[in-house]
């Protein structure tokens, strides 16, 4: 099981050019690189917002709040609710488990369509940032995202905040990394009323 601590934000319509500017030239190392293009299905489950489950490559993956870990503040205009989530992930093989052609007519399982780019930073022993590619392997890092979504012909936008490694530095990855990020942008508000996780955000669409 992967442990995690997590910040992320949700807003309706697509990313506002001022976003998308800063999040290329502050956030990401090589700011022409694609970004990732993929499809994933989500298990809509009323009132379940601790609990995340969803189909992604022929993977299925599931997500289970441990704790909330309450708002962190960046500056005067930048707040967030910190959850710590657990994940597993279970693949097949042989991909016979898990096809969506066994799913994509049932209206509890959802289709989120993602464009995303995204940096995974080292967190150095010395509380140094440094950008690394995917394929790397670090004990301790975040991950930052700028996520276009379209569900059911509706656009909306999110940037989040993974940190992983040792138990006793997950705060530090996130919070130093989250520092970085912020330390540049200016002139728009990231309120905690907008900071939950995807099983929120899936609650919140079908809520309206």
């Amino acid at each position: 099981m992967l442990t995690t601590y997590e910040l992320r934000w949700f807003y309706p319509g697509k990313v506002p050019e001022e976003i998308q500017l800063w999040f290329e030239q502050d956030c990401l190392v090589q700011p022409l690189q694609p970004p990732e293009t993929r499809e994933d299905i989500y298990l809509y489950s009323p009132e379940s917002e601790f609990l995340g489950i969803k189909l992604r490559q022929e993977r299925l993956e599931v997500k289970w709040r441990k704790a909330e870990l309450g708002v962190l503040n960046f500056g005067d205009s930048v707040e967030g609710k910190a959850e710590k989530w657990g994940k597993w992930l279970c693949c097949d093989s042989k991909q016979e488990s898990f096809e969506l052609e066994q799913v994509v007519n049932n209206p509890v399982w959802v289709s989120v369509q993602k464009v995303r780019y995204s940096q995974i930073y080292q967190v150095l022993p010395e509380l140094l940032l440094q950008p690394v590619s995917d394929n790397e392997n670090i004990d301790n890092g975040c991950r930052v995202e700028l996520t276009h979504l379209v569900i059911q012909e509706s656009n909306w936008w999110s940037i989040g905040f993974e940190a992983f490694g040792e138990d006793s530095r997950l705060m530090n990855n996130l919070q130093i990394t989250a520092n970085r990020a912020f330390n540049n942008e200016s002139g728009s508000k990231f309120l905690a009323d907008d900071s939950y996780a995807y099983p929120s955000w899936l609650a919140q669409v079908f809520g309206n």
